[in-house]
């Protein structure tokens, strides 16, 4: 007689859910969340200690606009320009240049009187901890509720709470601090509607990207790069589908169709989620930035050439300084290809990476060592996600929201120039992919530690046959 034997690296968790007593997983899932709140506690930690480490940091460039344009709001003025406002007091300028939904949020502690930069930072390491978590219940969605989807999503948030190139947006005070959060949400969102086709997970990724594109304008493309894709390859009768990605891109426009209609009311030319293209274009495409140690990147000094009036509405500036940026491009257009490259090398960390730390460090006041610590992670985060990538596919599970979210970063960056926390939403994804590789590599570990050491050569070990007994007939 022959007995089939099971191979040894057959769905180990299905074994080990079968098998494992009454109450075992439950308390398996409780002391999942008891660990992921100890990563999260770690995360603000490192976020607040950055903070603590400078007490008495100034806001300049991006985070000045918010930190301010926040304690306008509060102040009953609206979503006026804080730049304006502080050369001219009194001066209500309207503005729309960046999304709404960070000013929004830092808005929050200025209502209950933390109106501080100090304070203002301390609540980006909030959110920054809360995208730890975040992260960790993304991890778990993707590879599973078992125990091999339990140690992914804590990997997965171990590495956002120790990733210097997330954190370091946190202590600065920009508004890349909501990116993980709100690029986890979407993932979140995105992985139960492809388990689960229904209207109801449609509306949620919907709304998600909805809210994630007042936070980061570019984000929106995540409509037709996660959602309409997730529910087009559905198995649904082609009507449910087309039914299903519709009501989850009206969700998405709906959460945004107040803040458009506000900047329809207010401006004199249409504007809908920002209109702080043409300033970034201006920036972005002139003699400094299509040659030389510039290239691919932006420069202010630009942007303040272009013949703009400033006593005009603001969307009519932004138009002036689109057409000026718009006629150079075409003027230059031989030579348009080799800025692409470069911006898209800046943006990956492949052109000129040690150069563009320099830039981040002057620019934006990064600590240097720590982004040259981060530039090294970056690398070996990349390294670890193809194969996670890999591990995916083998076990049938969609990677395509996750590459599409750096699909969304080319896109971002071929308009506009390249930078390093432009890539934040596609570093969550990496993290997210180097956790499963991670854990395949921990697993297979765990597997030869119990499997013991192999027989030796030439023959079976005698210890290990057992004795048999000899029962005398009759």
């Amino acid at each position: 007689m022959s007995v089939a034997l099971e191979p040894a690296t057959a769905r180990t968790d299905l074994v080990t859910v079968a098998s494992a007593p009454p109450g075992t997983t439950g308390r398996a899932t409780r002391w999942w969340w008891v660990w992921l709140a100890v990563i999260g506690g770690v995360g603000f930690g490192i976020r607040l200690a950055t903070v603590l480490g400078r007490p008495h940091r100034t806001p300049g460039g991006d985070a000045y606009y918010y930190h301010y344009a926040a304690n306008l709001l509060v102040e009953g003025k609206g979503f006026i320009d804080p730049f304006r406002y502080a050369g001219f007091p009194h001066h209500y300028v309207q503005s729309a240049q960046w999304p709404p939904l960070f000013v929004v949020v830092l808005a929050a502690t200025s209502l209950v009187g933390f109106k501080s930069f100090f304070a203002h930072r301390v609540w980006c390491c909030v959110i920054g901890a809360a995208a730890v978590v975040v992260c960790g219940l993304v991890g778990r969605e993707i590879a599973g509720r078992e125990v091999t989807g339990r140690r992914v999503g804590l990997l997965a948030a171990l590495v956002v709470a120790l990733y210097p190139n997330i954190w370091m947006s946190d202590e600065l005070g920009l508004s890349e601090t909501l990116s993980p959060l709100l690029v986890a949400l979407v993932l979140w969102a995105a992985y139960r509607l492809w388990r689960q086709p229904t209207y109801r997970r449609a509306v949620v990724l919907g709304a998600t990207i909805g809210a994630a594109a007042l936070g980061r304008d570019e984000l929106t493309l995540l409509v037709p790069l996660i959602l309409i894709p997730l529910v087009l390859f559905a198995h649904l009768p082609w009507r449910r589908r087309l039914a299903v990605a519709g009501v989850g891109s009206l969700a998405s426009l709906i959460v945004v169709a107040p803040w458009i209609g506000y900047n329809m009311s207010r401006f004199e030319k249409p504007v809908f989620i920002s209109n702080g293209l043409g300033q970034t274009l201006a920036s972005a495409n002139c003699n400094s930035t299509f040659s030389g140690d510039f290239e691919g990147y932006w420069s202010w000094r630009c942007a303040q050439l272009v013949p703009v009036d400033r006593r005009a509405d603001e969307s009519v500036r932004e138009s002036e300084a689109r057409a000026f940026a718009l006629h150079y491009v075409r003027a230059h257009e031989g030579r348009l290809w080799r800025v692409e490259l470069a911006r898209l090398g800046r943006a990956f960390g492949a052109f000129h990476p040690l150069r563009q730390i320099t830039f981040d460090s002057y620019v934006e006041t990064r600590p240097y060592r720590w982004a040259l610590t981060g530039l090294g992670a970056y690398y070996g985060l990349f390294l670890l996600a193809v194969g996670g990538t890999v591990i995916l596919r083998r076990r049938r599970i969609a990677v395509f929201p996750l590459w599409a979210v750096g699909l969304d970063l080319v896109a971002s960056v071929l308009v506009t120039f390249g930078q390093t926390r432009f890539r934040t939403p596609f570093e969550v994804c990496l993290a997210l992919l180097a956790a499963v590789q991670l854990e395949w590599v921990w697993s297979k570990l765990r597997r030869s530690e119990r499997a013991g050491p192999p027989a030796p050569r030439g023959g079976v070990d005698a210890s290990a046959v057992p004795v048999a007994s000899t029962v005398p007939a009759g």
